[in-house]
């Protein structure tokens, strides 16, 4: 019995499609499969069901799937210890974003980073949706909402507001907007509804009851776009959107919403020094930027 394929088993357990686990392991789905098999002869149990949805566990494939995590977790503890007060922050960290939060707060902060820490890794997962902490995804995450499950450290990051954006000659062709209800006249952009991952991204329905948007996207990056080009209407991040020439306020003074970032953390390497290292500069970076994520002086 071969540990590397208990590991696999592991990550097929989490991502039945062997796709998703190629991407992440950067082996090709026949590999994954026939090491899967050879576990599976190696054991003399089957430990999936081959469905149209990828690889289901079967009930012993889940009992094997549960031992496994618990050894895992013992591999994490252990390899802690040594990592835990040592003087050196070393090693490699996988953190999970949002999207624009990744792109546009985090990744311009890695030179920095890379000169105060030079011995650690860091992996940027900024995708649209959210990577899970519990599940092993990533070391940390930062989310939308505070985690109620799981086997994670969990504590407020930092606030940060969303307004309504748009390119000045797109407010120029179109009908005036006076009020909140004139944007029920007007080309809005945002989330594609049944690809929303967080009931934080429904700012439409915090604005007025019935808005749609027209132009949509999960990508909150690709919404930005469209509206500094002059589609529509958007509502964006402040720290997005504040400081691009080519977007304006719309409703400023009656558009306001507010949302929060929340940092989950492993157990297993809450307290070990890379991890301490990187959850420091994620503090200082949103204190130094706090204006930037609310507008607030």
């Amino acid at each position: 019995m071969n540990w590397d394929d208990l590991r696999l088993l592991l990550d097929v357990s989490r991502h039945p499609r062997l796709a998703d686990v190629s991407k992440r392991t950067g082996q090709d789905p026949t590999t994954i499969s026939r090491r899967l098999r050879r576990l599976e002869t190696d054991l003399g149990l089957e430990l999936f069901e081959r469905t149209p949805k990828g690889h289901v566990l079967t009930p012993v494939g889940q009992s094997v799937a549960d031992k496994v995590e618990s050894l895992e977790h013992t591999a994490s503890e252990i390899a802690a210890l040594s990592d835990r007060d040592g003087p050196l922050a070393a090693g490699r960290v996988r953190l999970g974003v949002t999207e624009g939060l990744g792109s546009l707060l985090i990744a311009p902060a890695m030179s920095d980073f890379a000169a105060r820490h030079p011995h650690i890794g860091l992996d940027i997962i900024a995708v649209s949706g959210f990577v899970s902490v519990p599940k092993r995804e990533a070391d940390m995450s930062i989310m939308l909402t505070r985690p109620k499950a799981g086997r994670v450290k969990v504590r407020k990051l930092s606030d940060y507001v969303l307004q309504v954006y748009a390119h000045p000659d797109y407010l120029s062709r179109t009908r005036p907007v006076e009020q909140v209800s004139d944007l029920a006249e007007h080309d809005l952009i945002g989330y594609v509804d049944d690809l929303i991952y967080s009931s934080q991204l429904r700012y439409h329905e915090d604005i007025a009851p019935g808005l749609t948007p027209r132009f949509c996207s999960p990508s909150i990056v690709a919404q930005w776009q469209m509206a500094r080009e002059g589609a529509g209407l958007a509502v964006l991040p402040h720290f997005i959107a504040a400081g691009d020439p080519n977007l304006v306020h719309v409703l400023p003074d009656q558009v306001r919403i507010e949302r929060a970032f929340w940092l989950a953390v492993h157990e297993d390497v809450h307290g070990t020094t890379r991890v301490r290292a990187v959850s420091d500069f994620l503090d200082e970076l949103f204190a130094a930027s706090a204006q930037r994520l609310t507008g607030n002086i």
